[in-house]
């Protein structure tokens, strides 16, 4: 009998990231998918033209430095180009990041619950997952993320807007937390939501990133630009983080056509913003009819909202699904829901006046 191939230790504790799932059809009801954080509204005029054309060319490798979208991003953020590292989603960007300044034995620190790839990367470079617990309100409890670090703290997540919660960091309580964060250490701030965010005392990634050596900035083109599949994200922040993430990313895993869809989608950035602020005052609108109804949620900054409904969230999920909607649920914690069509939302409201 042949012995069993061997895998790495860390392999049978791993997480598998969970996809939100589509909606199962029901008869009568037209199915809507809420449960992953995408764009409703279909691309901005001219994307799909932009895309047809750069597809001319799958038969050739794309540009491996992705020159084009790293020099007008630099110049839409004021930066030099040296700064920014590029990759394949915020979360390829992440892992980027992780494989780049921590190994085995280091430590990466991230509020929890947050996004759910940080422990999944972390592990994969065989770093070790410090989950600090989310305040009662639902937000980073950056004074015990700081109690947190030891010599042995390499990266720290601070994702503003959070995801699941919906919650930002304000720059005065970030600031303060940096005064116990040791300069060798990096800090990212994961930046994934932030066109939804209207929180005028909210962090800002990119200025507080030119204030200090150690903090760097991730975004993503797969939440306000409407970009999801075609997987492209990027990194600001210390030349010497930004040129070790361009070496850990995968070889043309940016494609041309991702490449050319970001560009031009930048250089349609008033019209992404009108589309962006019709989602956010649809958020705005579920919260308050939510809220009407008599139940307690933290104020989003992103493109969803969190309803913590703790140990009746499978109950509340197995409604949604009756009604041919997906939701995005944390058994025992809360559900996530992304802002869409008016149509599931208010199928949602009258769940939650009789749930």
């Amino acid at each position: 009998m042949s012995k069993p191939l061997r895998l790495r230790s860390e392999m049978s504790q791993l997480p598998t990231y969970k996809a939100g799932k589509k909606a199962e059809a029901v008869a009568g009801l037209t199915a809507f998918k809420l449960s992953s954080n995408e764009n409703p509204i279909e691309p901005l005029p001219g994307i799909i033209d932009v895309i047809t054309q750069a597809a001319l060319e799958v038969h050739r490798y794309p540009d491996p430095l992705v020159s084009q979208l790293t020099n007008a991003l630099a110049a839409r953020h004021n930066v030099a180009p040296e700064l920014i590292a590029t990759g394949t989603g915020s979360v390829g960007v992440c892992q980027q990041i992780v494989q780049a300044v921590a190994g085995a034995g280091d430590e990466v620190i991230f509020a929890w619950r947050s996004f759910e790839a940080y422990p999944i990367i972390a592990t994969i470079a065989g770093a070790k997952s410090v989950q600090v617990p989310l305040t009662a309100t639902n937000g980073h409890d950056l004074p015990a993320m700081a109690a947190a670090i030891t010599d042995a703290t390499r990266l720290i997540f601070v994702c503003t807007p959070n995801n699941p919660t919906g919650t930002t960091v304000s720059q005065l309580e970030f600031d303060e937390f940096m005064k116990s964060v040791p300069q060798d250490v990096l800090v990212v701030i994961d930046e994934a939501y932030v066109e939804f965010n209207r929180d005028p005392q909210a962090l800002d990634g990119l200025a507080t990133m030119r204030r200090y050596p150690n903090v760097g900035v991730l975004r993503t083109f797969s939440k306000a630009y409407g970009l999801a599949a075609l997987r492209i994200g990027f990194f600001i922040g210390p030349e010497e983080i930004a040129d070790a993430v361009r070496k850990t990313a995968v070889p043309f895993g940016v494609s041309n056509i991702a490449q050319a869809a970001a560009v031009a989608s930048l250089e349609l950035e008033a019209e992404l913003l009108k589309r962006v602020e019709t989602i956010v005052q649809t958020r705005e609108w579920f919260e308050k009819e939510i809220r009407e109804v008599g139940y307690d949620l933290p104020a989003s900054q992103a493109n969803f909202v969190w309803l913590p409904l703790k140990e009746r969230t499978d109950e509340f999920v197995a409604q949604c699904t009756a009604q041919a909607v997906a939701v995005r649920p944390f058994s025992g914690e809360g559900v996530r829901i992304t802002m869409g069509e008016r149509e599931p939302l208010l199928r949602l409201i009258d769940i939650l006046k009789s749930f």
